[in-house]
């Protein structure tokens, strides 16, 4: 093994990959993340909606790399990175040397100027906001129950999710299937089919990224399980009591908030260019600007398309990138020439509208309805990590198919309500 040291932080979709990518490169890996798993964010809704447990879409890191004694796994949190020294200073006072970084930090809500808003409207991008958007939604059923005022009553069964891109169409369709076909029967002073599900959108459509006809065909999914969509008008104002949608006032006790991301603060650690969602406007080769042994990558990157576009921030452009880097490190290393510049290449896009209904845009080929969901449920369960996993969320999925029954809804966290007055 040579005295090379790659510095990977960030154990996401990207930061995985280039792991793996650089087995038996004979290089010197540490992984540093702030939390011990690797996430499977495609699914985490699933979790907040009570359809799987937080163990079904989440891997220990220190197991995933259990038999690479190159690898190196840290449980900590970036404050700061020296590209002049080659360092990165961790929060817990210890510093890391490195002769290649990558960053792969990911992104985080945007409230676009209004923070204040996030603790009644919590974003969903860790195990804990899943979590903590189950809680606040089986406990609104549970206070909901024992209301005598109906204007409280009614607050507390309308569920108000902000932005329908994949996220908050996936969470609106779900909560309103639990609402309208699961719950009914164990409710005896509320009838759960009467609660309101609300998706707002700024845009004029909902799922603005894919075609338009499978933009369209979302909406009507979702308007058949009950869920009022809400087009072309941002949100004014949020609140314990309620949203403000123009100059509309809804009151509405659960609040999730769907509508932007904002990236990691990477390049503030390095001082250089960054887009307006603060992602670091990489070089061809996502290295960083004038930091050729920096590389930046994932949500954290601002990478373009041939076209022109944005690559999207998914998964897969995570990974194709993390794949990426870790050839032109290998390249760098062997003395061989460096690969031609990052392209990627788009495998499609897919989001689902509640049980048995899913879109899936591959460009020339549009699919919509049943198909598409299973399409989505196979694609999914493959790229989950063990079989055991897979087995599980297979499992989950065709109990829930065959019974209407979710498996998952457990209040976490906080057992009582007297935190969530």
């Amino acid at each position: 093994m040579s005295d090379h040291h790659v510095v990977v932080v960030g154990g996401g979709f990207g930061g995985l990959q280039l792991v793996n990518g650089l087995k038996g490169a004979g290089v010197r890996i540490t992984l540093v993340d702030r939390r011990n798993h690797h996430l499977f964010q495609p699914l985490l809704y699933q979790v907040a909606t009570t359809i799987l447990s937080t163990s079904e879409i989440a891997w220990p890191i220190r197991r995933l790399y259990a038999d690479r004694p190159d690898v190196t796994v840290l449980l900590g949190e970036v404050a700061d990175v020296d590209s002049g020294a080659k360092t990165v200073s961790l929060r817990n006072g210890m510093t890391l040397g490195y002769d290649t970084l990558v960053l792969a930090t990911g992104a985080t809500h945007a409230y676009f100027g209004h923070d204040e808003w996030e603790p009644v409207a919590p974003g969903l991008k860790t195990l804990e906001d899943a979590t903590t958007i189950r809680r606040r939604v089986l406990l609104a059923f549970e206070k909901a129950e024992m209301e005598a005022d109906p204007a409280v009553r009614d607050a507390l069964l309308t569920f108000t999710i902000v932005g329908a891109g994949p996220t908050g169409v996936e969470l609106a369709g779900i909560i309103a299937e639990l609402a309208h076909f699961t719950l009914p029967k164990e409710f005896r002073n509320i009838d759960t089919r009467k609660t309101r599900v609300v998706l707002v959108e700024a845009g004029p459509r909902v799922l603005p990224t894919f075609a338009e006809e499978l933009s369209a065909y979302a909406q009507q999914a979702l308007e058949k399980l009950g869920v009022e969509v809400l087009l072309g008008k941002p949100v004014t104002e949020c609140g314990a009591d309620g949203v403000r949608i123009g100059e509309t006032f809804i009151p509405s006790r659960t609040i999730v908030w769907a509508a932007g991301v904002t990236a990691s603060p990477a390049a503030r650690w390095l001082d250089v260019p960054a887009d307006r969602a603060g992602r670091v406007v990489v070089e061809k080769d996502l290295s960083a600007p004038g930091l050729p042994d920096v590389f930046v990558v994932g949500d954290t990157a601002s990478v373009l398309r041939e076209d022109g576009k944005p690559v999207p921030g998914i998964a897969p452009a995570a990974k194709q990138q993390g794949g990426y880097v870790a050839k032109v490190i290998r390249a760098r290393l062997s003395g061989k020439p460096a690969p031609a510049p990052f392209r990627y290449r788009h495998q499609g896009s897919l989001a689902t509208i509640g049980q048995s209904a899913a879109i899936i845009d591959f460009g020339r080929i549009k699919l919509k309805g049943w198909i598409a969901w299973w399409i989505w449920g196979i694609a999914h369960i493959y790229f989950l990590i063990g079989t055991r996993s897979r087995f599980s969320v297979a499992w989950s999925w065709l109990w829930i198919y065959l019974s209407g029954q979710h498996s998952a809804r457990l209040i976490t966290q906080r057992e009582t309500m007297r935190e969530e007055g």
